[in-house]
């Protein structure tokens, strides 16, 4: 046999479940009405504020500030063994840390390469251009002595690896 109050507190718990979703209804909408209120510009700030909460992680610690989808992408595949960093040592003394995966050929570092310093620039001192077909016609890499002139050559055929050093130097004029 059913006891009435029983009923009564049942019908009392679908009013306050009812009143419950109907309040969490109310606090989605003003969530979207709030999300809607926003400018790009404080849309913007709330994303870059997140992404440096991010990048204090310290699997992506070594990463700027003003991060792109790319170089965390290259930082998650470098932790997982998926890439490789080559250092590619400059005649000014200056080491780029270039990320490649680990079967990147030459040209693929020759990307990274470009990818890099046009990073660096626009964080820097702003974008200038730079003729990339005039680098690569006077200047070439060279690791442990060998000129790595084959663009579709993998780099662990040259003996490359994580963390080795390639040099870029200027190339000799012949006559």
């Amino acid at each position: 046999m059913v006891n009435p109050s029983d009923e009564a507190s049942e019908g009392q718990n679908v009013k306050e479940d009812e009143k419950e979703k109907t309040s969490d209804t109310i606090d989605a909408v003003e969530e979207e009405e709030d999300v809607e209120a926003l400018t790009h510009a404080e849309v913007m700030d709330l994303f870059e504020e997140g992404l440096a909460r991010l990048v204090q992680d310290p699997l992506l610690c070594d990463l700027p500030i003003q991060v792109t989808l790319e170089e965390i992408n290259s930082q998650i595949a470098l932790e997982y063994g998926q890439a490789m960093t080559v250092k590619v040592l400059k005649a000014d003394g200056e080491i780029m840390p270039i990320v490649v995966v680990q079967d990147a050929n030459v040209l693929d570092l020759k990307k990274a390469i470009r990818r890099f310093v046009t990073l660096k620039q626009q964080r820097e001192a702003g974008v200038r251009h730079i003729s990339w077909r005039y680098i690569w016609r006077n200047y070439t890499l060279m690791f442990q002595g060998e000129k790595l002139e084959d663009d579709r050559m993998r780099l662990k055929d040259y003996g490359i690896r994580n963390r080795d050093e390639v040099t870029f130097i200027k190339r000799l004029r012949r006559k």
